[in-house]
Order: C-alpha cells, then sequence, then structure tokens
C-alpha cells in the first residue's frame, strides 16, 4: 500500500558522511538496523527507514497536541498511552508536560534495549522515571485487552504512517475496529492523535465517523510532502 514517497525520507547526507550498523536484530516484525551516522542514529526495519535522533518536531508535535486538547479528569494530571517507542522524542515530551502517567508500548525489545546504550541521551532516561511504564507487546493486541484502563491522551507513531504500515497487520490498528478500540480507550474528554508521513483522506474519513472533532495539522518537512498529525477529539460513545 502506498509508495516510497509515502515513508519517512532518509535525511540528506554530506558526501563524506559515513553510515555504520551498530547493531542488527530479528525483531518481531523483521530485521531490525541500528545505524550511526555522524553523531545521529537511525533505526531500519526490514530495510525501510523509519526514524531518526536529528530532529523529532512532528513526534512532539503529536503529543503536545494531544496533551493540549485533552481535558483531563479530576486533579489535573493526564494519563498517557503512547504506541511506539522510537528514538524517545514522543515518550520525553509527555513527561515535560506535568503528566500523572505514561504508559509506552513497544514491541520490540532491541528498541527498549537500545534506550539503555546508544539512544539514551536521546530519551533521557525517561525509561527509569517512576511515571513511565514500558509495556513490550504488540499495540493492537494491547488496545484490545481487557481492563486495559482509559486514557485522556493515545498517541500512536508505531509506522509511516495508516496508508504504510511497518507490518501489514498493523492495517488493522487503523482501520474501524481498529479505530473502535482507541476510542474506547479515551477518557470522555479525551484525545486521540496519529502520525503519518502524509495525508491519509480515507483514515481522516474513519475518524469523522468516529470523533465530534478532527484536524489534520501538516508538519513541514526538509523535502517532499509535510507529515501530518491528526487529531481526534469527543468519541462519539461519550459524546452520545
Amino acid at each position: 500500500m502506498g509508495s516510497a514517497a509515502h515513508t519517512r525520507e532518509e535525511p540528506a547526507r554530506a558526501p563524506a558522511e559515513v553510515v555504520e550498523v551498530v547493531e542488527r536484530a530479528a525483531g518481531l516484525g523483521g530485521e531490525l538496523v541500528l545505524r550511526r551516522a555522524g553523531g545521529d542514529y537511525e533505526i531500519i526495519s526490514n530495510g525501510v527507514f523509519l526514524m531518526d535522533t536529528r530532529n523529532g518536531e512532528s513526534e512532539r508535535l503529536l503529543v503536545r497536541a494531544a496533551l493540549d486538547a485533552a481535558a483531563p479528569g479530576p486533579g489535573g494530571a493526564a494519563r498517557v498511552l503512547i504506541g511506539g517507542l522510537g528514538v524517545g522524542f514522543s515518550l520525553v515530551e509527555a513527561l515535560t508536560g506535568g503528566v500523572e502517567h505514561v504508559t509506552v508500548v513497544e514491541r520490540e525489545p532491541a528498541v527498549i534495549a537500545w534506550h539503555a546504550t546508544a539512544l539514551r541521551p536521546w530519551s533521557r532516561g525517561a525509561l527509569e522515571d517512576p511515571r513511565v511504564t514500558v509495556e513490550r507487546a504488540d499495540l493492537l493486541e494491547y488496545v484490545n485487552s481487557p481492563g486495559t484502563g482509559r486514557f485522556d491522551a493515545v498517541c500512536l507513531d508505531i509506522d509511516n504512517g495508516p496508508d504504510w504500515t511497518v507490518t501489514p497487520g498493523n492495517a488493522r490498528l487503523y482501520a474501524a475496529t481498529g479505530l473502535d478500540a482507541l476510542a474506547a480507550l479515551l477518557a470522555p474528554r479525551g484525545a486521540l492523535a496519529v502520525w503519518s508521513a502524509g495525508a491519509a483522506p480515507a483514515f481522516e474519513a474513519l475518524l469523522r465517523d468516529r470523533f465530534g472533532s478532527v484536524e489534520a495539522r501538516p508538519v513541514p518537512v526538509p523535502r517532499g510532502e509535510p507529515d501530518v498529525v491528526y487529531l481526534a477529539r469527543g468519541p462519539r460513545a461519550a459524546l452520545g
């Protein structure tokens, strides 16, 4: 589904920049590679560039938009669910917002382990924060598990977007049944934010069927079409 133009773009490189493979790991979704390029790191999944440590603007916006839109219950401190640990930008942003607790769902053990070594400077030791719980699980299975609880903000960044998933099974998360499960996780005044490497009109239409308010916020990138953060509020079940 989609084309390479809809994935996160690999960064432009200086002619003399050396790219070094730091580690290869057999992940649950295929081969994962951690690469070092200059002073930054990159994560590759099955040959597809996923993310790097260079910027993080759209990942931060993903969380900030959800937290700004959410209306936490008594006490005022939000409970946040982040799908995908990545290089840690989203988690660090959540912890700067005075949250009560952040649950991060990450299925790949290697990604979690890299935050104790190469990626630690970017996640700033956040995995050791007492407000953080890391669940090593598939997000689709996690959101459908009984007793998961409710969250004021749910932030998804586990793929290159609804139209370009890291593994085919992830597509169910952006379909009707997956969105219904995500909406059920939200507190009545909670917010869902989903990162995408480009516009996804069919996905936006599904959001509008299930939420009272939906915004598509473009985030300019150095090359290609903007990233998009989809922000949805007011689950219709809560509105009814």
